[in-house]
């Protein structure tokens, strides 16, 4: 039998094939993403600091800026601020409000209501349902994340959950 036929057969084929692999369109290049960079960070933040500072009101501090920044962008402390129940060392965040209470200003109340941030361990004790392990949790807390700004910032404190916070609500003052 006569293989020309079938080789012709072939290299038409291949030429065919050929052709039309160098002629066909490259496929179009997959469409470029612009990425942008997200919103600035932070460079500043603004507190409120209020009570016994020589300029209570509104401050701009840098991002990281601790409580005593805060209170000297205010213009500093006056001298019958009572500094022993404010953790100057505690870092602030956007949005805080930073009270230093006067001297005679306890964290207790004639109602009995009790200042939050400006209690210590004994005022936070006369609490319905807190115990000295229970307000040394919230001292800690304040001391490492600086003042509450709302009631519900004790539900980050272990072993306050919405129950707690219920029975606490009506004897705290938050700012």
């Amino acid at each position: 039998m006569d293989r020309r036929p079938l080789v012709l057969g072939l290299v038409v084929v291949s030429v065919v094939v050929g052709g039309w692999w160098t002629t066909r369109a490259e496929p179009a290049p997959p469409p470029l993403i612009e990425v942008t960079a997200g919103p600035a960070a932070l460079e500043a933040i603004t507190v409120h600091v209020a009570g016994a500072v020589v300029n209570p009101g509104v401050v701009t501090v840098p991002v990281g800026s601790r409580v005593v920044d805060a209170v000297s962008a205010a213009g500093g402390l006056t001298r019958d601020s009572r500094t022993d129940v404010v953790n100057l060392a505690a870092p602030v965040r956007d949005g805080d409000h930073i009270v230093i209470p006067l001297t005679g200003e306890g964290a207790a109340l004639e109602d009995g209501r009790v200042r939050i941030n400006t209690a210590d361990a004994a005022d936070l004790e006369t609490l319905p349902g807190v115990g000295p392990v229970l307000a040394d949790r919230i001292v800690a807390h304040r001391d490492a994340n600086g003042p509450f700004t709302e009631a519900e910032d004790l539900l980050d404190v272990p072993g306050i959950g919405e129950a707690k916070l219920a029975s606490l609500r009506d004897s705290l003052v938050v700012p």
